[in-house]
């Protein structure tokens, strides 16, 4: 019999695994047959696929308009993956999740590390997707962007992630951009009792999580929790194991209590420590010793507290109130060694202005102080320490201009920073519903992405040139920051379908058209030798000489086959056109952010809860190429078996990245050296009580 599709992969070091995985396999596939069988099998409810379609559409988010409203009232082009969702796609990570968006790419760039945007500008420094945890912003000011290896919770405790493609700019603000992704957790009267879960597998060495969940009285609820994992190497490019394992450490809490009729009260809070390793291509100034290739961990902690007060004062009106710490260390020897506290207050008051119209307006600061440490000579930055504010005021206007028919959303976000100063970032949308299985929306939108610390600071080798004939000097390109740097500008617009004739199947489609100015560019600057120094400087100073329009669409289709069978099937194209403006001098960045995001994605899905409660998952995945990186395509396909031998047990055998040994996702734009995803296998047990 041949293997080869279940094979583990290239590397000796994990084939030894192959054998104990199948004969894990065999083992409960002989179990579920050695029960007696039946002529006729009774499914329950809960064997049953979780939710309907109907059910689906019909869920409450709050993300799109700051307020509880379903999917299918939304005029915006928003996608929520469930807590069955993330269970059943086999996924150990927040960034894995993720993939079961439509208009998201995430990349794998090594084994801890992503690029991950939606509708395209992708890289792992993308800086036009904002990433909420509960409402806590989790990019950093240093590059406008989200150090993916550190986001993390327990993905069982994770309600739902509410992911919107396009502008979020005017009720969550700056960096809202291309779009918003919230991960929202349980509340903590959903999380009752004992859970503990813990696997082990090819890549997956080790991870095991304990949660414990109780009441205080008739009022209020908690939960504790803690969560490790250690991650093995993945593949690196020149073959063997690469230097990128990962592991981590976290532990949380989260308390909800009720303080009267109308008041509520949410604590909650994490921390955490771990290591990520990733090999590094490092600038040696010494001719012939460059690069020089080294490995090393990247240390990180940190911690987190959020409080949040809600008060209601009607069925149509109601107050909130939050505020968060959140502290990160980070020492990431090829950037640099960063602490960063960040304090949050956030103001939000809902309320119906007569029959027709509802209000919802806030106001918001926040401050960050930091201290940096860089590497020299790589990276320079003048500031070592820096304070920054943020101050916010949004309004939104729901007007109903027909009722059950015809809605108008108008609202604006005025945000004052520390480096472009006031911004203002209005939107407009419109909702047409002409009965329960049709609705089309449109929307248009302006957002900024506002400069990071480094975009205004830095001074960042990016590129060494060897001596050659022509040029006996060892040559250094740099990119230089500007304090005149000023905000990148979208102006999007939106036109969303959503279509369910039954309630077995549904249809939602978005198509975009983004237009942006002012994009980062690398202006040449004066070459110069500096004193005492045998090497040449091209410097290049950082502008907003660049334009593009970006345009696609994405398509989401669920059929409910039969009630014990879903597929899904998800669809996205994206075009760019970049081009600079006619005072630009720059010559290498539209090749750099040009074809960084796949034309083409597709997914697909199918999720059977079988007799004698079997779950059987499929989830098949594609990606174009990526041109100006030089990355083929690729398909992938994930198999997922569950079995629950009796109430509160589960078990759990998941296959990933089954077909091939390995493919590359992605190369990094700066020093990490990027591996290849290997084909994986984990086994995993979950009790709760």
């Amino acid at each position: 019999m041949d293997f080869t599709f279940f094979s583990i992969g290239s590397k000796t070091r994990k084939t030894s695994h192959l054998k104990v995985w199948m004969w894990l396999f065999f083992l409960l596939t002989g179990l579920y047959l050695s029960f007696p069988t039946a002529s006729a099998i009774a499914y329950s409810s809960d064997e049953l696929l979780s939710l309907s379609l109907e059910e689906l559409v019909n869920l409450e988010i709050t993300s799109v308009s700051k307020k509880p409203q379903t999917i299918s009232d939304s005029a915006a082009a928003v996608f929520v993956i469930t807590q069955d969702d993330i269970r059943r796609s086999g996924a150990t990570s927040i960034p894995e999740v993720l993939r079961l968006a439509p208009g998201v790419n995430v990349a794998h760039i090594d084994g801890n590390k992503w690029a991950i945007t939606a509708r395209g500008f992708n890289g792992r420094f993308a800086n036009k997707l904002l990433v909420l945890m509960d409402g806590r912003s989790v990019y950093t000011p240093l590059f406008s962007g989200v150090y993916w290896d550190i986001q993390d919770t327990l993905l069982d405790d994770i309600e739902r992630i509410e992911v919107i493609r396009g502008p979020g700019a005017t009720l969550w603000g700056a960096n809202a951009v291309n779009g918003v992704i919230n991960i929202i957790t349980k509340h903590s009267e959903n999380t009752q009792g004992i859970l503990a879960k813990g696997g082990y597998g090819s890549v997956e060495k080790g991870f095991a999580a304990l949660r414990y969940g109780g009441a205080l009285g008739d009022t209020a609820n908690y939960r504790v929790y803690i969560k490790y994992f250690n991650r093995d190497g993945s593949d690196a490019l020149s073959g063997g194991e690469a230097a990128d394992d990962w592991n981590a450490f976290r532990g949380g809490f989260r308390f909800d209590g009720r303080l009267g009729s109308s008041d509520t009260l949410t604590v909650q809070g994490d921390a955490y420590s771990g290591a990520a390793g990733q090999t590094n291509q490092e600038f040696n100034f010494t001719f012939p010793n460059y690069p020089t290739i080294t490995d090393e961990d990247t240390k990180f902690s940190g911690g987190n507290l959020l409080l949040r007060w809600e008060r209601t004062l009607s069925d149509t009106s109601d107050l909130a109130l939050q505020t968060y710490y959140d502290r990160t260390e980070r020492n990431e020897k090829a950037l640099a060694k960063e602490s960063r506290d960040t304090m949050d207050l956030d103001f939000q008051h809902r309320f119906a202005l007569g029959q027709r119209q509802e209000i919802v307006w806030g106001l918001g600061y926040r401050i960050t102080w930091d201290n940096i440490e860089p590497n020299e000579p790589t990276i320079m930055i003048n500031k070592r320490s820096q304070t920054d504010h943020l101050a916010s005021l949004f309004v939104q206007d729901e007007i109903t201009l027909k009722p059950d028919l015809l809605r108008l959303i108008l609202g604006s976000k005025l945000e004052n920073n520390d480096y472009t100063g006031l911004e203002i970032q209005p939107n407009a949308r419109l909702i047409w519903t002409p009965n329960e299985e049709h609705s089309l929306w449109g929307a248009v939108s302006r957002a900024v992405r506002t400069p990071s610390r480094a975009e205004e600071d830095a001074s960042i080798v990016v590129k060494l040139i060897p001596p050659d004939i022509t040029n006996p000097l060892l040559t250094l390109i740099t990119a230089n920051g500007n304090n005149d740097f000023d905000s990148e500008e979208l102006l999007a617009w939106e036109l969303g379908y959503r279509f369910m004739p039954n309630p077995t199947f549904s249809l939602d489609l978005a198509t975009f058209l983004n237009i942006y100015e002012n994009l980062r560019t690398g202006e040449p600057q004066t070459p110069f030798v500096p004193t005492m120094a045998p090497h040449l400087v091209i410097p290049t100073r950082l502008d907003n000489k660049m334009k593009a329009k970006v345009w696609g669409f994405e398509a989401v289709a669920d059929w409910k086959i039969k009630n014990w069978w879903r597929l899904q099937t998800v669809y996205s194209f994206l075009q760019e056109d970049l081009d600079y403006t006619s005072d630009s001098n720059d010559s290498g960045s539209i090749d750099l952010a040009e074809g960084t995001t796949p034309k083409h994605q597709v997914s697909l899905r199918s999720s059977m809860d079988l007799p004698r409660d079997i779950e059987l998952d499929f989830w098949l995945r594609y990606a174009d190429e990526l041109e100006s990186l030089g990355i083929d395509d690729y398909l992938t396909l994930d198999i997922r078996l569950g079995w629950q031998p009796r109430p509160g047990l589960e078990l759990v055998l998941v296959g990933q990245n089954l077909l091939q040994n390995s493919h590359q996702e992605y190369s990094p734009e700066y020093q990490t050296l990027a591996t290849e995803v290997p084909r994986g296998i984990y086994g995993q047990v979950v009790w709760h009580h």
